[in-house]
C-alpha cells in the first residue's frame, strides 16, 4: 500500500472514531446544565467515552498526516458528518431521511474531487519557530473574537473549533515531519517543544470549544466544525508548507467545483440534523416505498361530571296558563 492509499485508509477510520465522539458529546450536552462547569464534565464516564474517543481519532489522524500532507488528509474530515448521520439517527430512534442521503452523496462527490486534485506526495517541510508561533498568536487572536458574547453563541464556538482543531493538525504535521525526519537533527529543540506545546493547547481548546457548540445541537455546530477544520488547515499547507494542487489550472476547477459539492452537502446535512433535533420544525416527507403508519385518533371518554346539562322545558305561554 503506497503512502497515498493509506493516509486515505486512517483518515477514514480517523473520521469514524470523531463521528461517535460528536454523538457522544452532543448526548451529554443535550443532558447537562449549561451553566455545569468544566469540573463537574471530568467527573462523567460519558466525558471520558468521548476524550477517548477523540484521542483514538486524533493518533489516527497524526498517523495519516505521515503519509499524506494537509491538503489530501483534512478534507477527509467532513467524512464526519456523514459517518455521524446514521450514529446519530439510529441513536435517536430514527431513519436517515432523504436530505441526509442527498447530501452524504454530495459530500462524498466533493471529496472524491478533491482526492483527485491533491497532491500525493507525503510531507517533507515544516513550520520554523517564528512561523509557529505566529500562527499561533493569529489562532488565539480569532477564537478570543469568536468567543466574545453575542449572537448564535453555539456556530462561532463551533468555528472557533474547527479552527483550533485545523490549526493543531498543521502543527501536528510539523511535529511528525521533524521526529521522523533521518536527517541526523537534534529530537528535542526548542522548536519541537513549543510546537508540541501549541497542539496540546489547541487540541484541548477545540475539545471543550466543540462540547459548548453542541448544547444547542448535533447539526448546524458539527457541518461548522467540520468546515473550518480543512479551511484553517488547507490555508496553512499552502501557504507555508509548500503544498500544492495537481494538475494545474484543470486540476484547480475541479477542484473548486468539489469543494462546492462538499460544502452543499454539509449544509443539507447540517439542515436535516438541525430539522431532526428541533421538536417544533415539521417532520420530512416520507421516501417512496416507506410505509407510514396510519394515524387513529381515539377520544378520551366524557366523564359524567362533564355531562351536558340536561335540556329546560320551555316555559308555558301566558294564555295557555291557568
Amino acid at each position: 500500500m503506497n503512502a497515498t492509499l493509506l493516509a486515505v485508509a486512517l483518515s477514514l477510520v480517523s473520521a469514524g472514531a470523531y463521528a461517535a465522539a460528536a454523538v457522544a458529546q452532543s448526548r451529554l450536552a443535550g443532558r447537562t446544565d449549561p451553566s455545569t462547569g468544566v469540573l463537574r464534565l471530568l467527573g462523567r464516564g460519558a466525558w471520558w467515552s468521548a476524550v477517548g474517543l477523540n484521542a483514538a481519532g486524533a493518533l489516527l489522524h497524526v498517523a495519516a498526516l505521515n503519509f499524506g500532507p494537509l491538503t489530501l488528509v483534512q478534507p477527509l474530515g467532513a467524512l464526519t458528518l456523514v459517518v455521524a448521520v446514521p450514529l446519530g439517527a439510529r441513536a435517536a430512534g430514527r431513519r436517515v431521511g432523504r436530505t441526509e442521503w442527498r447530501g452524504t452523496a454530495l459530500t462524498l462527490l466533493g471529496l472524491g474531487a478533491l482526492l483527485l486534485t491533491a497532491g500525493g506526495s507525503a510531507p517533507h517541510e515544516t513550520l520554523s519557530l517564528p512561523e509557529a508561533l505566529g500562527v499561533g498568536a493569529a489562532t488565539m487572536a480569532v477564537v478570543a473574537g469568536l468567543g466574545r458574547p453575542g449572537a448564535r453563541p453555539g456556530l462561532r464556538h463551533a468555528a472557533a473549533s474547527g479552527i483550533t482543531s485545523g490549526v493543531a493538525s498543521a502543527l501536528t504535521q510539523t511535529l511528525t515531519v521533524a521526529v521522523t525526519d533521518h536527517s541526523g537533527g537534534p529530537l528535542f529543540s526548542w522548536r519541537l517543544l513549543t510546537v508540541a506545546l501549541l497542539v496540546s493547547a489547541f487540541a484541548m481548546g477545540g475539545l471543550l470549544l466543540s462540547q459548548t457548540a453542541y448544547r444547542g445541537g448535533l447539526g448546524a455546530p458539527l457541518a461548522v466544525v467540520t468546515l473550518a477544520n480543512p479551511v484553517a488547515a488547507a490555508a496553512i499547507g499552502l501557504a507555508l508548507l509548500g503544498e500544492r494542487l495537481q494538475g494545474g489550472p484543470v486540476s484547480l476547477v475541479l477542484a473548486l467545483l468539489g469543494t462546492a459539492a462538499a460544502v452543499h452537502g454539509v449544509v443539507l446535512l447540517s439542515r436535516a440534523q438541525a430539522r431532526n433535533t428541533d421538536p417544533a420544525a415539521p417532520p420530512e416527507a416520507p421516501a417512496p416505498g416507506d410505509q407510514v403508519p396510519s394515524r387513529v385518533v381515539i377520544g378520551s371518554p366524557r366523564r359524567a361530571d362533564t355531562a351536558p346539562p340536561a335540556a329546560v322545558p320551555e316555559p308555558l305561554p301566558a294564555h295557555a296558563s291557568g
